[in-house]
């Protein structure tokens, strides 16, 4: 049976790298590509809207979190099987996406993530040192805690299947960064699975990287998550949003107004 493969991208101001991205998608995943703009200051959203893509507005910016959560939402909506989440500042090799998706495919994995250190030249890819130290660290902090070894957890370039986000509860997720280690940690805990395949990165002034500055705050958010965890798994403290929903994904009021309280054009569609 076919897949529904969608690909989303969650823009903030990519109106110089959204080209470049988007011709590095494989011609056959360039049907169902959505992309959510968190009120961008430049032309994204004219550049998205006359490359056929599916474009969604919002009105204030919600931070990548909050960018992330319509994202998911709007591809459920539309029966996505698969979800690739693709940054479109031309940092991740798109042409990677038919190797990410596999394991899922094969039914191996609910979630696949685009590792740079199996990549193996995350320094040479311009990685900053001090970035470079604090992922491999906090990557090995996150693996005692889970339980569950993974090379990375801070990917950008991510594959999840329908299963893992119909039972992970990502809308009482943060609204910043710290979403991408919740999500995980809420799969972790509804025992689903993972897989890694190697990626490269660039790092150029036009590729989105967080300042040193908000870099120290993603990395003490990301340890108050492992100590939630730690804390739910022990038994010492539940956390709500870290149980599975055991369910079908439901829209709540939330959920369709993050989808629907925007503006969108178009039909799902490649450059």
């Amino acid at each position: 049976m076919r897949k529904n493969i969608f690909i989303v991208l969650p823009a903030y101001n990519a109106a110089k790298t959204l080209i470049r991205t988007l011709r590095e998608i494989p011609v056959e995943y360039r049907q169902n590509i959505i992309l959510v703009d968190d009120a961008s200051t430049d032309n994204t959203v004219e550049i998205a809207r006359k490359a056929g893509l599916t474009v969604i507005v919002h009105p204030e910016n919600r931070g990548y979190g909050g960018n992330q959560k319509t994202c998911y939402t709007a591809a459920l909506e539309r029966g996505a099987d698969i979800v690739i989440m693709l940054h479109p500042d031309h940092q991740y090799d798109a042409k990677v996406i038919p190797q990410l998706i596999q394991p899922i495919l094969d039914g191996e994995a609910s979630a696949v993530f685009g590792s740079r250190m199996l990549g193996g030249y995350p320094l040479e890819g311009g990685m900053p040192w001090w970035k470079y130290t604090a992922n491999v660290l906090l990557t090995a902090l996150a693996n005692l805690i889970f339980r569950h070894y993974l090379t990375e957890i801070h990917s950008g370039f991510r594959a999840y299947s329908r299963k893992y986000l119909e039972m992970v509860r990502f809308m009482e997720n943060s609204d910043d960064f710290i979403f991408d280690t919740e999500i995980i940690a809420q799969g972790m805990m509804s025992k689903l699975k993972f897989q890694e395949v190697p990626i490269t990165t660039r790092y150029f002034p036009e590729a989105s990287s967080i300042n040193f500055r908000r870099s120290v705050v993603y990395g003490v958010g990301i340890l108050v998550v492992l100590f939630q965890y730690w804390l739910h798994q022990s038994g010492w403290i539940r956390f709500k949003k870290l149980e599975p929903k055991h369910s079908a994904f439901a829209f709540s009021p939330d959920s369709k107004s993050m989808a629907n309280n925007s503006a969108t054009s178009g039909k799902g569609g490649g450059s």
